[in-house]
């Protein structure tokens, strides 16, 4: 039924085409004859009619020359390549062909005619307000395969990672033009500076004028909250930044993938370095030391002279029995006051070289996230500068009129904000991956990273629970240690999610 009537509709069109073709001869042979009769007849009227249907059923069939070429299967549909070479969706619900012809507009849509007669409408991609399945698909395949674009920047330049892919390798290594709030970035200097001397002196000021005990419940906390901040610092911010560092595109195909962590691992070589040769030269300079001392002994023992003999047996004492302070708590004081100076040392040795770099990438990132990091920034320099005041009052035993008590603290203070004046001058030509600035912060990162980690864990974790006075404490004070090491692991790693 609807092949007859899809034919009678076709011979219906033909028809009226072939009546307007003759209709419109006939207008233009006997025009005037026709119009002088109809003038005397009133026949013109009936003509005009029939030439304007006409005239509208030939103009709505278009250009019948129209062919679609080049049909071709996509899941369930057809879709072909007309003259212009766009592609279009043919609808049909029977047999499909490989091409088309005869196409014209009827009512606004487009049709075409298959070879065996029959008519198919034809829509445009634009109509169809969609890519084709193949084109669709792959765009998915790629969105799906990388996923979303999430930027963020490591020393001072933006990075994009897609969720589920590695950093973008696009090769672009220019300079990247950002804006740059001046004035905002001195202003904020001096609040990262304050920040950074609360922070590290805050132990420091408590010992001293609220006589906390250096083993008791406050810097305890304060001191497993810092070794927490410390060995989350090193894994977290400053070895992976290092490797992401290395893996910058603009830095080429890395021949050895490993650069990173061996770097990581010199540090940490370095570091065990210092404190074995300090331990052995402590250890050789109180052997010496005792060796004096008892020859001295010998000598006296042998002087008639009282007064002598009661000097030097008030030396010996003194200088072989006190042990309270030992690194193992065994051993002579001298000794483990060395060990836990050269400790600090080293620690703070570690933590400067890497708050050096973060003024540096702090003020060279643009405005646009500038605001972010600097307050990550101000936490981290908070966390870290406690975590330092504690171990300072824990090595100098709650004295304060040592001049290390304040050079050290002063130092971590005032370098961020040295790093950030830094920033500030060059700010205007960095370029973080430029292929030098990329290994130099690279390096600095791994060699920092590895300082931290010797230090964090050895000296510091250790040091503490397995050879300190953590060892044998009591439940409560190894509850409250154990809580603070592990707040400052889980802050110190929420903070790297942003730097």
């Amino acid at each position: 039924m609807m092949n007859l009537t899809r034919f009678l509709r076709l011979s219906t069109g033909v028809c009226y085409v072939l009546s307007g073709q003759v209709s419109a001869l006939r207008e233009n042979a006997l025009g005037p004859a026709l119009s002088d009769a109809g003038a005397l007849s009133g026949s013109r009227p009936m003509l005009t009619q029939t030439s304007l249907l006409s005239r509208h059923l030939s103009s709505s069939t278009g250009d019948e020359s129209t062919t679609l070429e080049a049909c071709h299967m996509h899941g369930s549909a057809q879709y072909c390549v007309d003259a212009e070479g766009h592609e279009v969706k043919v609808v049909t619900a029977g047999r499909t062909s490989p091409s088309y012809s005869g196409c014209h507009m009827h009512g606004g849509k487009r049709y075409c005619f298959s070879p065996d007669g029959q008519e198919v409408e034809i829509l445009s991609l634009e109509q169809n307000s969609a890519d084709p399945p193949h084109v669709k698909s792959e765009e998915k395949s790629k969105e799906h395969s990388k996923g979303k674009k999430n930027c963020h920047y490591h020393a001072g330049v933006e990075h994009c990672v897609y969720e589920n892919a590695s950093e973008t390798t696009e090769k672009d290594c220019g300079r990247k033009n950002q804006n740059y709030n001046v004035n905002l970035r001195i202003g904020l200097l001096l609040v990262v500076l304050v920040t950074s001397a609360i922070g590290v002196f805050t132990p420091i000021l408590l010992n001293k004028f609220l006589s906390i005990k250096p083993n008791g419940m406050v810097i305890t906390f304060i001191k497993q909250f810092g070794t927490g901040i410390i060995i989350a610092t090193a894994f977290i911010h400053l070895l992976t930044h290092a490797m992401l560092m290395f893996a910058n595109p603009c830095l080429g195909q890395l021949k050895y993938e490993s650069t990173a962590t061996s770097i990581a691992m010199a540090g940490a070589f370095i570091a065990f370095l210092v404190d074995y040769i300090s331990h052995r030269l402590a250890q050789w300079h109180r052997a010496k030391a005792s060796s004096e001392i008892i020859e001295s002994e010998k000598d006296l023992s042998n002087d008639s002279s009282k007064d002598v003999y009661v000097k030097a047996s008030a030396i010996i004492p003194e200088a072989l029995n006190l042990t309270s302070c030992s690194h193992h708590n065994s051993g002579n004081v001298t000794v483990g006051l060395t060990n836990h100076w050269v400790s600090l040392l080293i620690l703070e040795a570690g933590i400067i070289f890497h708050s050096l770099l973060i003024g540096i990438t702090l003020v060279v990132a643009g405005d646009s996230v500038f605001i972010t990091l600097f307050i990550v920034i101000i936490f981290h320099q908070m966390f870290e500068g406690l975590a330092l005041g504690a171990r300072i009052v824990a090595v100098n035993n709650g004295r304060f009129s040592n001049a290390k008590t304040i050079l050290l603290p002063l130092a971590f203070s005032f370098v961020t904000p040295l790093g950030m004046a830094i920033g500030i001058g060059v700010m205007q030509s960095f370029n973080g991956n430029d292929t030098a600035t990329i290994i130099v912060l690279g390096t600095l990162d791994s060699l920092s990273a590895g300082i931290l980690i010797w230090v964090g864990i050895i000296d510091m974790w250790a040091g503490d629970w397995i050879y300190g006075d953590l060892a044998n404490a009591s439940l409560s004070r190894t509850v409250v240690g154990m809580i603070s090491l592990i707040s400052g692991f889980a802050l110190m790693g929420l903070l790297g999610k942003w730097a």
